[in-house]
């Protein structure tokens, strides 16, 4: 019998790790492609023998909708509904980052190219668009003046809805890196520099390089602080460095860390499984 799901679309080496850290533990998962399962939503679902489900899929949108098809039919699901909606949408992670009085990066939404370049105006330039909803770094992109800025506004008006949402960012003054911290429960486990000296976007899928990153007072509460109002859970915060202190930028609810486990000697696989058991006892 397995008491512990893994809700996959794509088996990663994120995936494999986990998989592997429960085999050394003696643990057996079930492994369940999420687009295989057929949900009637007027009859209750239940996940047999599981006492917990682990969500891995990549896919925004079947990420989201699995976990509140299995939620609210009763399934425990790490991490949860609440975190998911918040932590998948940039907007909402700003908000709750601003309602909590944790420092990030000046941020103005609005809905039209007109409205947009007049937010510049507060926000300066350069300034970053980036959409709500996506992963990364992708459709990205840098706003060097109102030229360049109303040519690109223009271009997201034909693209679907969402990319409709104008979310600017100000271009943080910092070092050509930042950090990506990974939190299990209410502990920092590890982090890592995520260094570009070619590109302003640091993402690893974009060829940034990764380094441990000591574990600092100021880095460990600033990031316990940013996932304090999210339920316990499995969580990668990203963060810059500025002349004022460290700021948080993004909150991701189903993080990678194929990069940080060799960097860090830290067996995040392995302290995923011992999580998870806590949540089955």
């Amino acid at each position: 019998m397995s008491e512990i799901t893994i809700l996959y679309d794509i088996i990663r080496w994120e995936e494999k790790s986990i998989i592997q850290a429960a085999k050394k533990k003696g643990i057996v998962l079930k492994l369940q492609n999420a687009r295989d399962i057929v949900f009637d939503i007027n009859e209750d679902y239940k996940e047999e023998n599981s006492t917990v489900i682990l969500q891995r899929c990549i896919s925004y949108y079947r990420n989201h909708y699995t976990t509140a098809l299995l939620e609210l039919k009763g399934c425990k699901v790490v991490n949860t509904l609440r975190a998911n909606t918040i932590c998948g949408d940039k907007l909402l992670t700003s908000l709750y980052l601003v309602k909590n009085n944790i420092p990030t990066p000046k941020t103005s939404v609005s809905f039209s190219s007109d409205s947009s370049l007049k937010s510049l105006e507060k926000i300066k330039y350069p300034a970053i668009l980036k959409p709500v909803i996506g992963s990364w770094g992708k459709l990205m992109a840098i706003l060097n003046d109102s030229e360049s800025a109303y040519s690109i506004f223009e271009d997201r008006e034909n693209m679907y809805p969402i990319y409709q949402v104008h979310y600017i960012q100000e271009k943080v003054k910092r070092p050509p890196r930042d950090i990506r911290a990974i939190v299990i429960g209410d502990e920092v486990i590890a982090a890592i520099y995520r260094t570009s000296e070619e590109s302003w976007r640091t993402n690893m899928s974009r060829g940034g390089k990764a380094e441990n990153c000591p574990i600092t007072k100021e880095l460990e509460d600033i990031t316990i602080q940013s996932t304090k109002f999210l339920d316990k859970g499995i969580y990668g915060v990203d963060l810059m460095e500025t002349d004022n202190g460290l700021v948080v930028h993004e909150i991701n609810n189903t993080t990678e860390f194929k990069n940080t486990v060799p960097n860090t000697g830290v067996d995040i696989p392995s302290k995923i499984i011992d999580f998870l058991l806590q949540i089955v006892k």
